[in-house]
């Protein structure tokens, strides 16, 4: 038996023009429902701000598609969280790098309550005034704590989503028992109806006293959408003057008891170090593929399924390292998040994981490091195919908001078919999420392929990306880099004002002039010299910039003008010399 629920939904602009709330649930089919559970979020935009609407559900939207991308190895309470400061720090970031900077609270702000149901628990995140009621044995509950301030007769909500730089949500988890319905709800509900009027008008949804004590209750007979509407409209008899939103979720029935321990944030043990033939969560260790101090890779193969996979697990020495655990499993969140044939996709499985460790699908092929070795005199146009799939990937993950930083050979698989794959999200960098374990000034990549402004302690942009796809392309075409390898050293704006370019054309070299021009700009030192979109560098490498190509002469311009301005100039100085 799995977790049964009934969910039901309503949402009013109330007495209002605009309705600033946003509300949104997720019931996924196994084995999503038993690895993440079920999710609902509601968020409450602040009538100060003309545009916390849009806040709202972005929070609502972000926090639902990417709960269901993290590693499934995260616990609830973790993954939750972590979803959850990104959608703040992202909203932050709009307030204060845009016109609301000065007065946040007429920007992109609001409230957020979430509810997730994973087999027999349910963990809770809030931040505002937003409520979680619990409806249990004919009482109800209000779970969460109004993060509000009164001053006299007055209040303001002292936390709120993109409102500050530090978040600190309320996050808590309780067992759940058959029967248990929970509400969820904007203040334009509780603020005009009591706790005994909404337990009054919940009556229709409490089991009947002999199922109390049973894991499967009847069949819910009510429509909770129908509830949740009259719900609302008795707030609105009741005088509510702001917006309505409440979902309600009904327990029907729950999994067969897992012995797991209530409420406990577990970690999953480190799997042990793997030998060709062994057996994890029905994988089969088909050979090992790389082994290192810090990772273990394997070639596995899906019982079920027969589908070849790529196992990675972190090395024994590295269980005290939880910020090396973290940046592991939160590769297979960041590559859950872009849809591409030129990025690693991760693999699912259908069985729950017992260990910690990522997986993803397998690519048949070769590093670009050792293509370039196997292709020594490799053609203008395989190096550009290639270059142009590699910006493809790149372009595909920075539409996720994701920055790679690490771009190398090492990074990149080649099919025998010529296909390409980025690989490795070890250093990349979701946006509005920064690593707890990341200082300024750390370089995140490798400093041959890095950008200069990361050595000047800058944080990395898209262009940050471009640069290192043009020294890829740069060092494919000729074998070196454009500044030497000791560009690392130059970790100051007047050390890399000196850094002069090396052109990629040999003596004998047959490439075009314009080429070399495009790599130039695509790797100036100063990032707002460069391309300002990897799409212009893509087709400038094809394509010869009429910016960069030399200027013609008078006579290849306009050569009979030339000429007959040449005869006339001649004609005149003959007359005047006959005539002294």
């Amino acid at each position: 038996m799995s977790l049964q629920v009934s969910i039901g939904q309503y949402s009013s602009a109330g007495r209002k023009m605009l309705n600033q709330d946003w509300y949104g649930a997720c019931l996924p089919a196994e084995p999503q429902l038993s690895n993440k559970g079920v999710a609902l979020a509601v968020a409450d935009g602040i009538s100060s701000s003309t545009v916390s609407q849009i806040a709202s559900e972005t929070a609502v939207k972000s926090f639902l598609s990417d709960y269901y991308c993290t590693s499934d190895a995260w616990s609830v309470p973790h993954a939750a969280l972590q979803v959850l400061k990104a959608s703040h720090n992202w909203l932050y970031a709009q307030n204060r790098n845009g016109p609301f900077a000065a007065d946040p609270d007429k920007g992109y702000v609001c409230t957020f309550s979430a509810l997730i149901l994973k087999q027999r628990h349910a963990h809770l995140l809030h931040v505002g005034d937003s409520r979680i009621y619990l409806l249990r044995n004919r009482q109800l509950e209000q779970l969460t704590r109004d993060h509000r301030v009164w001053r006299g007769s007055s209040s303001f909500l002292s936390q709120a989503l993109g409102a500050g730089a530090v978040l600190e949500p309320d996050s808590h988890s309780l067992a759940v028992l058959p029967g248990d319905v929970f509400l969820l709800a904007t203040d334009g509900l509780f603020e005009a109806l009591s706790q005994p009027q909404l337990m009054a008008l919940l009556e229709p949804l409490q089991p009947d006293p002999e199922q109390l004590n049973s894991e499967q209750l009847k069949p819910e007979l009510t429509d909770l959408s129908a509830l949740a509407q009259q719900l609302a409209d008795a707030a609105l008899a009741a005088g509510s003057k702001d917006n309505i939103t409440l979902q309600l979720v009904r327990i029907n029935a729950l999994p067969a008891d897992s012995s797991l321990p209530a409420c406990v944030d577990q970690q999953l043990p480190l799997p042990p170090l793997l030998q060709q033939g062994d057996t994890l969560d029905g994988l089969q260790i088909i050979r090992p593929l790389q082994q290192s101090s810090r990772s273990h890779v394997y070639l596995v193969q899906d019982s079920e399924t027969a589908k070849l996979l790529v196992l990675k697990a972190p090395s024994i020495d590295l269980a005290e390292q939880p910020e090396y655990l973290e940046r592991l499993l939160r590769e297979e969140w960041i590559a859950k998040r872009v849809n591409s044939a030129y990025v690693l996709r991760p693999a699912s499985s259908n069985r729950p994981r017992t260990a910690l460790y990522t997986l993803f699908e397998y690519i048949d092929g070769q590093t670009l490091r050792q293509w370039q070795l196997d292709h020594p005199k490799a053609t203008l146009e395989q190096i550009r195919t290639l270059t142009e799939q590699i910006g493809k990937g790149l372009q595909a993950l920075h539409r996720s908001e994701i920055l790679h930083q690490d771009l190398r050979p090492e990074n990149i698989m080649v099919t025998p078919q010529g296909s390409v794959k980025i690989i490795d999200f070890g250093a990349a960098r979701l946006a509005g999420l920064q690593p707890d374990d990341e200082v300024a000034g750390d370089i995140p990549g490798t400093a041959l392929y890095c950008a200069p402004e990361y050595f000047l302690g800058a944080p990395g942009s898209e262009r940050s990306d471009l640069y290192s796809l043009a020294v890829l392309t740069y060092q494919l075409l000729s074998g070196r880099f454009p500044y030497g390898p000791e560009i690392a050293r130059h970790r100051s704006l007047k050390a890399q004002k000196r850094l002069q370019y090396q052109s990629v054309l040999a003596a004998d070299s047959e490439l075009p002039a314009w080429l070399d021009q495009t790599l130039e700009k695509a790797l100036q030192p100063d990032p707002s010299q460069r391309y300002q979109a990897l799409s212009e560098f893509l087709y400038d490498l094809r394509h010869p910039n009429a910016k960069f190509q030399a200027p013609q002469s008078l006579i290849e311009l306009h050569p009979l003008w030339f000429w007959q301005s040449c005869c006339l100039l001649q004609c005149l100085i003959i007359l005047w010399l006959l005539a002294n």
